[in-house]
């Protein structure tokens, strides 16, 4: 068998690596010396960043947390900061969730996502949400609960484990395209420490360019998650007449312009089964119901954005080759 030269490197590369281990010349112990956080938070302190992170610490055979923070000008420099006043570098390429307190949410978190995009220092496909409370004690109650109830925080967002329909999952480079387009906006979530649970969800924040502007139920994320395409399978809705669980929906949008007027056409199709009925109301009715209650939420999600002038839906996507673009940076209030 024929080997390729960059499988011979390879191979070679880990002969050497093998023998500089047992030779005693590279301390295996060196390899776990970096500190891997999972989660980050960040909250502005009059002109600083106050940076938390969460580490989880191999003990004696369990994980325990470590919670530790550090003030500065700027997010890394704040990394840097705690980098050096402890025994490990500290690496945050395995972040998998990014808190930034309400407060500094509203006042606009450009200049952190830009830093972090442009450090490369964290993935851009880290998960982004908003604390509605003080971020320390939220950081508090999430080490209790880690270590009193074995709760894990990432589980939360994790398709397979923990989230559900109307939890919004917006990462970090969708926060930075938001900042900078003229016609996407995000939602995030919003959350805060939950008692029994590791965290409870409130909604959704509506950042628009990069500034929290408001915030919307988890009925609401729902139907921004099922525009966007994502799956709606296991949420139950509770009408008049009958129960049913969602198992999955599908969105069709056709966008035109009519006398320079923007007129959108929007079917959406849902699959679900009936789970209960009160009495023995017929299909055509259940249809109905649905039908009304689905509408009568996206009427009042629709007013509520339009009034702050945020499109978390991307509808202006479906007009960017109609629009001149020196038309289309008004997009949001025109």
């Amino acid at each position: 068998m024929k080997l390729s030269n960059k499988k011979v490197i390879y191979l070679i590369c880990s002969l050497l690596t093998m023998v500089l281990i047992l030779s005693g010349c590279w301390d295996n112990k060196d390899i776990n010396h970096r500190l891997l956080p999972v989660s980050i938070g960040v909250k502005k302190v009059d002109d600083q960043y106050l940076v938390i992170l969460n580490i989880p610490v191999p003990i004696d055979g369990s994980m325990e947390t470590k919670i530790v923070s550090a003030k500065a000008e700027t997010v890394s420099k704040a990394v840097d900061t705690i980098s050096r006043n402890m025994e490990s570098d500290v690496d945050l390429l395995h972040v998998k969730l990014i808190f930034i307190e309400k407060e500094t949410a509203e006042d606009g978190i450009n200049d952190i996502i830009a830093g972090l995009m442009r450090s490369r220092d964290v993935s851009p496909k880290a998960l982004v949400a908003i604390c509605d409370e003080d971020l320390q004690e939220f950081f508090n109650n999430i080490k209790i609960n880690a270590e009193k109830k074995g709760l894990s925080t990432y589980n939360y967002f994790e398709k397979n484990a923990g989230w559900n329909p109307d939890i919004a999952l917006t990462r970090v480079w969708e926060v930075f395209r938001g900042i900078h387009s003229y016609t996407h906006d995000v939602a995030i979530p919003l959350i805060r420490s939950g008692k029994d649970t590791t965290m409870d969800q409130i909604g959704s924040a509506i950042l628009k360019r990069g500034k929290m502007v408001e915030q919307i139920s988890s009925n609401e994320t729902l139907l921004y998650n099922v525009f966007k395409g994502e799956s709606g399978n296991g949420k139950m809705e509770v009408m008049e007449h009958a129960t049913v669980m969602l198992l999955g929906s599908k969105t069709d949008n056709i966008g035109r312009l009519v006398n320079n007027d923007a007129h959108m056409e929007s079917l959406i199709k849902m699959r679900v089964v009936i789970l209960e009925t009160k009495g023995e109301p017929s299909l055509n009715l259940i249809k109905e119901e649905i039908n009304t209650l689905i509408s009568e939420r996206y009427n009042k999600l629709f007013t509520k954005l339009q009034e702050n002038e945020a499109d978390v839906f991307g509808m202006g996507q479906f007009f960017r080759n109609q629009i001149p673009r020196d038309e289309l940076k008004n997009w949001r209030s025109d």
